[in-house]
């Protein structure tokens, strides 16, 4: 069974401040939790595989398609401004930052 020191010491490890109430709230909760798992480290899985999730999962993509190559004139239409060949952004950083 877990104790109001376990609490402690696992609120302490992930920098909680908890108050007395929640100690007391959470040493019954997190002992709820610590018993379930015993109850399912009764079961038997030997015959049961190992696996990331409940469900099998897949990713849907498209192939890879080579598409006409565009021109940077053509891009560079399209930008709100430009510099020669490139895009003109606003400046983020300033010149005095080192």
């Amino acid at each position: 069974m877990l104790d109001r020191e376990q609490v402690q010491k696992v609120a302490h490890l992930a920098r909680l401040e908890l108050t007395s109430e929640e100690e007391e709230s959470f040493t019954t909760q997190l002992g709820s939790i610590l018993d379930y798992f015993e109850q399912l480290s009764e079961l038997d899985t030997t015959n049961v595989q190992p696996m990331t999730r409940a469900i099998e999962l897949s990713n849907v993509t498209r192939p890879d398609e080579i598409k006409k190559e565009v021109e940077p004139e053509e891009l560079l239409r399209e930008a709100p401004e430009q510099e020669d060949l490139f895009f003109r952004v606003p400046q983020i950083l300033s010149s005095d930052e080192g």
